[in-house]
């Protein structure tokens, strides 16, 4: 075990040789453009357009940050984010027609400038574990936020029309928002603890707050992408590590005893007090799907979609990442969207068991997971970022280049001419 350095404490070891900390500026501030500007109403009001000048131009900054660090353009290769790339075709040739409205080119831009900063930071991308902390400090920080508000103002972080679910109260953050950080944060550090690489005590300071906060969202997809995504993380990691296997036991255990002993509490959360019907048809999602897949479409659109928009169909949320892309970048999205998954899915099956490939596999298992009920893997998303810190992590190390063998003293005293005892104090003098 190793002590803590400081806030979230988790243990930092040296950072790899080369690595400035603006590039973990550079990735703070595209999470930071990905929390988005529409969710709950806030204690103190925000127009939505400081928000979205606030979210826009932290995208600029974290371009402009890894811009600077990586001014002789080394990039790496990286089979995702070229995906990413090819992904912008279908959107752009989808928005110029215009039928989302101009905002559809804005979003387009958007997507390219987040695209072309994860190609600046790939040259960083070694696969070590600096990006994971980069990641859980940052979305640590934004539920910071979230526990401030609660604490400030209990009724406007927990209001009436999301049914008592916790918002952000300082920063407008909807229930799915917050669920999915808490969640993330919490595989991280759990897989982080298993693999010696922080302590229990910087652990709990993470996982304790964060699963409260879970909890308070009453959020379903991301309880179950937590869930399923460590049991499939931890599950890579029982050959080779005996505290993976002693913490997969234990959970087990536990796990059946609540089970018994609060199945009716665990009912009633999981619920949310939805009839039958309700959450039969996942809160009305069903309905929006049917309809958007009952709408005409041109051949062009099904092929490339309407381009790019606000995720929404008929005025209503879509809540599915494949419909959205489906609506958005048609058929063509729809494949590069479900390659990228399965390629990444693909290397970290075929990686060697270890901590970075657990990380790895539980963030591609909960993203497909949240992809059923959740929007956001066409577009520049936090879904993208998990998906980034994936291959990140999935990388191979760059490899050194081999130092040239030191020549004995001996053969350069053997390479000198000989020169007579005389000629030498002739030197000398």
């Amino acid at each position: 075990m190793t002590a803590p350095l400081h806030a979230p404490a988790l243990d930092t070891p040296p950072r790899p040789a080369g690595t400035p900390r603006l590039v973990g500026t550079a990735w703070g501030l595209l999470i930071l453009n990905t929390l988005g500007s529409a969710g709950a109403k806030t204690i103190i009001p925000l127009p939505r357009s400081l928000i979205q000048m606030v979210t826009m131009g932290s995208l600029v900054a974290a371009f402009v940050i890894a811009l600077a660090v990586n001014l002789r353009l080394r990039l790496r290769p990286s089979a995702y984010v070229l995906l990413l790339t090819l992904l912008l075709v279908p959107s752009v040739i989808s928005s110029v027609h215009l039928e989302s409205g101009l905002g559809a080119l804005f979003r387009c831009g958007r997507l390219a400038l987040f695209v072309g900063t994860l190609w600046l930071l790939t040259r960083w991308w070694d696969g070590g574990l600096t990006f994971v902390r980069h990641h859980i400090r940052m979305y640590f920080a934004v539920l910071g936020t979230v526990a401030a508000g609660l604490i400030v103002s209990p009724g406007a972080a927990l209001p009436d029309i999301y049914g008592g679910r916790l918002v952000g109260a300082l920063w407008p953050l909807t229930p799915p928002q917050i669920g999915q950080y808490a969640a993330v944060i919490i595989g991280l550090t759990v897989l982080l603890l298993l693999g010696g690489r922080t302590d229990r005590r910087s652990a709990v300071v993470i996982i304790v707050p964060s699963l409260v906060l879970l909890l308070l969202t009453h959020t379903r997809t991301a309880t179950l992408g937590l869930l399923i995504g460590l049991v499939l993380a931890i599950g890579s990691l029982l050959l080779t590590s005996a505290a993976a296997r002693r913490f997969f036991t234990w959970t087990v255990v536990i796990a059946t005893v609540v089970a018994v002993g609060f199945a009716s509490a665990l009912q009633a959360w999981f619920l949310r007090g939805q009839s039958q019907e309700n959450f039969s048809n996942l809160t009305g999602r069903a309905k929006v799907w049917d309809a958007l897949l009952a709408e005409p479409r041109s051949i062009s659109q099904m092929l490339f979609g309407v381009g790019l928009g606000d995720k929404s169909f008929g005025g209503l949320p879509i809540d599915n990442s494949w419909l959205a892309v489906y609506n958005e970048q048609g058929l063509i999205g729809v494949t590069v969207v479900a390659v990228i998954i399965v390629v990444l899915a693909g290397v970290a099956l075929l990686r060697p068991p270890s901590l970075q490939r657990a990380c790895a596999i539980f963030l591609i298992s909960y993203c497909a997971i949240a992809s059923y009920t959740e929007a956001g893997l066409g577009d520049a998303s936090p879904y993208l970022l998990h998906l980034a810190l994936a291959a990140a992590l999935l990388a191979t190390p760059v490899a050194q280049p081999p130092s040239l063998p030191e020549l004995p003293a001996q053969a350069d005293t053997a390479s000198r001419p000989y020169i007579p005892r005389w000629a030498r104090r002739s030197e000398v003098i």
